[in-house]
């Protein structure tokens, strides 16, 4: 019985690259925040460089409050299609040209969210991490954290039900 040789990593390098750029440019608000994301194997990190146009309050100045749960809420569906996308990726069952057509599937769309102001965003970039903590065919729920000098020390954190695409979408 002979096996597969399994694919170059440069090749699965490029298809994951290829999905997340997908994910991230389709969506416009995305990169009306400039939020970038970093990956590192299955494990994302969100990261919202700075920019003048983040501040709410210029007397503080700190991030306004509508952009730091606008962060939080990409992370967290971001983070949950990345999750349900890991999967097809690795296995090549989602192809480079397919990606490349922005042929993805459809984004896990919100239930509600609830995000915990823990202290103001200061002027500086912020990141963030998603967990999601239950993935269903139907239903998934996430925990994203936010900061920014310190990961033990959060401005944020939210928490998010979503509902999931079904499959043939």
């Amino acid at each position: 019985m002979s096996r597969n040789r399994p694919e170059p990593v440069q090749v699965v390098k490029q298809r994951r690259d290829a999905a997340m750029s997908a994910l991230v440019h389709g969506v416009p608000y995305i990169n009306f925040l400039g939020i970038e994301f970093e990956r590192r194997g299955d494990e994302l990190t969100a990261i919202l460089p700075f920019d003048d146009k983040l501040i709410g309050n210029p007397l503080l100045p700190a991030i306004h409050g509508g952009v730091t749960a606008g962060f939080l809420e990409t992370t967290a569906v971001i983070g949950l299609a990345w999750s349900g996308l890991w999967g097809d990726i690795e296995s090549g069952r989602i192809s480079l040209e397919s990606l490349t057509e922005g042929h993805l599937p459809r984004l896990p769309k919100t239930i509600d969210f609830t995000v915990d102001y823990l202290r103001s965003g200061l002027p500086r970039d912020a990141y963030a991490r998603a967990r999601v903590n239950r993935s269903g065919r139907r239903y998934a729920s996430v925990h994203v954290e936010a900061w920014q000098d310190q990961r033990a020390v959060l401005f944020a954190q939210a928490t998010g039900h979503f509902l999931m695409p079904s499959k043939d979408e």
